[in-house]
């Protein structure tokens, strides 16, 4: 889920770029600071917005940098439990398929991706259904839901986001699609 939250910090800017529109540097500063980083208890910084307020700059001595508190409005993508999320295949592996979500990915564990029991094809890069005969490889666009969530460090790459696509209405767009055809012909 994207958030918008409202953040007080202070932002350096050096004196070379005195001359420069203040608001300017100072959101391309933040950006370079910020975008990118993780928080637990927001998520992942995707960018800074815009800024709400900018104070009047402190000089502090041995620095020719001026210092100005700011308020400013940031963009944070932070999975929740039982969220439901459209995404894109990157990579097969034996264990399950890794699946980019906004901009962070997830793993779907062959145990989660259908009832059916999967099949690894190293040379195809897919998954496949011994009965149904469904497929997942890269580049094909899921729904799937967040069962597991571990954000650790400032980074994404300790982050673990479990997922699953064995619940009716999730899945390959394709299998969606035929799940729904086949209900509108039981029902007539």
């Amino acid at each position: 889920m994207y958030y918008m939250t409202k953040i007080e910090d202070t932002v350096r800017i050096p004196p070379y770029r005195f001359e420069d529109p203040l608001e300017e540097v100072a959101l391309q500063t933040l950006n370079n600071t910020y975008s990118g980083r993780l928080d637990k208890k927001l998520g992942l910084l995707i960018c800074v917005n815009d800024i709400d307020e900018i104070g009047e700059g402190k000089l502090i001595m041995g620095d020719g940098a001026s210092y100005h508190d700011v308020v400013f409005n940031a963009v944070f993508f932070k999975p929740e439990q039982q969220e439901i999320i459209d995404g894109e295949v990157l990579e097969i592996a034996e264990f399950g398929a890794f699946v980019r979500i906004g901009p962070m990915d997830g793993l779907v564990h062959v145990s989660q991706v259908t009832d059916d029991f999967i099949n690894y094809d190293p040379r195809g890069g897919t998954l496949s259904a011994s009965e149904s005969n469904k497929t997942l490889g890269e580049g094909d666009l899921v729904r799937s839901r967040i069962v597991a969530i571990s954000l650790k460090d400032n980074s994404t790459k300790n982050t673990k986001i479990g997922l699953t696509m064995r619940q009716n209405g999730l899945g390959k767009f394709d299998w969606i699609e035929q799940a729904k055809e086949k209900s509108k012909k039981g029902k007539k």
